[in-house]
């Protein structure tokens, strides 16, 4: 049985290149024991968090989250463990274009009636939780991603599959 609500985010997902390096990085931490490393298909930077939404506002939403996009250069390569026992890896600085279409998809979700984090935006891969004492690899992973889409997911609450893409946006990969 479905639920009636959907627990909703917009995201940037990597294509096959892009986890290959994330791969590469993930594998070279030491992953303290406990820590819950993400699988390859869960890697994706979030550019807004929505939350539950009633499922019959699905095709509204996805109408109303298409916003224009120029296509821009991410440069991965700063692993940080945060607080709470995350890992994470952050890109060198964020580009123009990922603020711009950040704070477009921000307006399109007020339109919509739907609340937006204050908060500065920290786009992140988030590798493992849990990884408070994990240790990061000696030499930082620098590699770039060239982003042409995004994606409306998804969390699913299945551990075989976390999250679900309702729409793509763009060229995703």
């Amino acid at each position: 049985m479905e639920l009636a609500t959907a627990r909703l985010f917009l995201a940037l997902l990597p294509g096959e290149d892009v986890r290959a390096a994330l791969a590469t990085h993930s594998d070279a931490w030491q992953w303290n024991t406990g820590a819950a490393a993400y699988a390859p298909p869960d890697w994706h930077i979030t550019l807004h968090f929505i939350g539950p939404v009633a499922r019959q506002r699905l095709d509204e939403l996805r109408a109303g989250l298409a916003v224009p996009m120029t296509p821009f250069e991410l440069r991965l390569g700063w692993p940080a463990l945060w607080p709470h026992g995350l890992a994470v890896l952050l890109p060198e600085a964020v580009p123009a274009g990922l603020q711009q279409l950040h704070d477009r998809l921000g307006q399109a979700l007020q339109r919509l009636g739907l609340k937006t984090d204050a908060r500065p935006y920290r786009p992140h891969f988030t590798l493992a939780r849990h990884a408070a004492l994990a240790q990061r690899p000696e030499s930082p992973p620098l590699f770039d991603w060239h982003v042409e889409g995004y994606v409306l997911m998804e969390s699913t609450g299945d551990a075989g599959q976390r999250y679900r893409v309702l729409q793509h946006y763009g060229s995703v990969a």
